[in-house]
């Protein structure tokens, strides 16, 4: 039987779609052939309660923009890009959103990372590989989100409907 670790190494773990020009899907391996930037250490508090959850070592990654960029999300001869919304949807089903603006135009974007490792350590199955994390919210819990499993590029529609 397969332990979580080939599991990790061998099967997709996330996937991109919605409105791009290329689905991607991506394994462990594929993460890595990116560049990668980390996070400094952070307490994890929840949203709702401000209840100390546990602190949280350097997350190392890749930018979630980076990802969405080799999936095509700026189509040519298309601007709907900046009405574009991504929809972050973890294994369980828990779901957070972002917006085109603040992953491309702000920087957020350069905090919002697919991580991979914790600590110098590669993450598996078990400690939530994938987990997506926005370094730069004020309160990290909301949008911590473990074994990230797809995010969509959904359009919204037009003000002039």
């Amino acid at each position: 039987m397969a332990d979580s670790s080939s599991i990790v190494l061998t099967e997709p773990i996330l996937t991109i779609g919605g409105t791009v020009e290329q689905p991607l899907s991506f394994d462990l391996a594929a993460l890595r052939e990116y560049e990668s930037v980390s996070l400094e250490p952070f307490d994890l508090f929840c949203f709702t309660s401000g209840r100390f959850i546990r602190p949280v070592d350097s997350y190392r990654g890749v930018q979630l923009r980076v990802l969405l960029d080799a999936a095509g999300v700026r189509r040519p001869g298309s601007s709907d890009f900046k009405r574009t919304v991504f929809l972050a949807h973890g294994h369980d089903g828990y779901a957070v959103t972002f917006s085109w603006h603040e992953l491309f135009n702000s920087p957020i974007g350069d905090r919002v990372l697919v991580a991979y490792a914790c600590a110098d350590r590669l993450l598996d199955i078990d400690d939530g590989l994938p987990v997506l994390v926005s370094g730069a919210d004020t309160v990290r819990a909301p949008r911590h989100v473990k074994r990230l499993a797809r995010v969509e590029a959904i359009v919204l529609g037009s003000a002039r409907q």
